[in-house]
């Protein structure tokens, strides 16, 4: 059992799947860097004001005097998206919480990026966090519940890891796979190709 139970993450809960409602699509994407261990109090904030948010977390478990212990962390400390307007943007440097805003170029590869990671997180797979991503392949998973997803593949000693990663912030979310779960990207894919 959990020390404490999990609270809101993403709201509204389909801001990251399906369509949104038409207010939050006009709204930008923001990337909030928090004071150290804020993120928490910001988004029980947020929440109170309906403020879209996506707060990206997983369950880490531990043993201590022969108890297991489990509690949700974030998967990128010190960050919070955030979908809004200017003013409730700007509302949040009221709060005493936000070290400095982000301004986000590419709307839309962030989006996908948090949609990506939303998926990851929503299969209750185990995941890690990972930081300063290096090159590797382009894969697409054919196989199991993330069926579809695209990332990069990282080998790890004898581990094979399946990375989504968040360009923006040079980080990313893994998860281990199976070889048999995966098939490369040819190069003559339209994304691929766009991307060269």
């Amino acid at each position: 059992m959990p020390l404490l139970p999990l609270e809101t993450f993403v709201f509204p809960e389909d801001l990251l799947i399906g369509a949104p409602d038409a207010s939050v699509q006009a709204s930008p994407w923001w990337v909030l860097h928090t004071r150290p261990r804020a993120e928490k109090a910001l988004t029980r904030r947020l929440l109170c004001q309906d403020v879209p948010f996506f707060r990206p977390l997983c369950k880490r478990q531990w043993r201590n005097r022969g108890r297991t212990h489990c509690s949700y962390v974030p998967l990128f400390p010190g960050y919070l998206f955030l979908r809004a307007n200017t003013h409730a943007v700007f509302q949040t440097l009221e709060t005493n919480l936000v070290a400095r805003i982000l301004n986000v170029v590419d709307q839309q590869q962030l989006e996908t990026d948090l949609c990506r990671v939303y998926h990851v997180i929503a299969t209750g797979a185990p995941l890690a966090a990972e930081e300063r991503l290096e090159p590797g392949d382009l894969v697409e998973i054919i196989s199991g519940p993330l069926t579809g997803l695209e990332g990069k593949v990282l080998r790890k000693g004898k581990q094979l890891k399946f990375i989504v990663e968040v360009q923006f912030l040079q980080r990313g979310v893994s998860l281990e796979i199976e070889s048999w779960m995966i098939q490369p990207r040819s190069p003559a894919d339209p994304l691929l190709a766009a991307s060269v």
